[in-house]
């Protein structure tokens, strides 16, 4: 039978890792602070509003899937239409949101943000 190894051994190498998980959980929630803060300072309110209804679109869309996994999809056509025209409105609203972009203003010359809304 092999001899057993001391438990100290273990200690400081476990340690160390949970000290290393921490400080890069801590980098990883400054980063996303950082990003956050950046994303409310630099965007318009304009470019937020159409990030609010892109995430609507994501979460509605979600629920129509849920549903149709989790209760059926007898009336399948209603879920298909339901759900193909939640990801249009989706791809729709991604080109407003690159037309209205105040980065992309080289790439549209020709078209203003009211335009684009129009």
């Amino acid at each position: 039978m092999a001899p057993k190894k001391p438990a100290t051994a273990a200690g400081p190498a476990s340690s160390s890792a949970t000290s290393t998980s921490t400080s890069s959980t801590r980098q990883l929630d400054k980063i996303a602070l950082n990003i956050v803060q950046h994303y409310q300072k630099t965007t318009p309110q304009r470019t937020k509003l159409l990030d609010t209804f892109m995430a609507f679109l994501v979460i509605v869309g979600g629920i129509q899937f849920a549903y149709c996994v989790l209760a059926g999809n007898y009336p399948f056509n209603a879920f298909l239409s339901g759900f193909s025209a939640t990801v249009g409105q989706f791809v729709l609203t991604a080109s407003l949101r690159i037309q209205t972009t105040e980065a992309n203003k080289s790439e549209f010359p020709s078209v203003s943000p009211e335009r684009s809304f129009v």
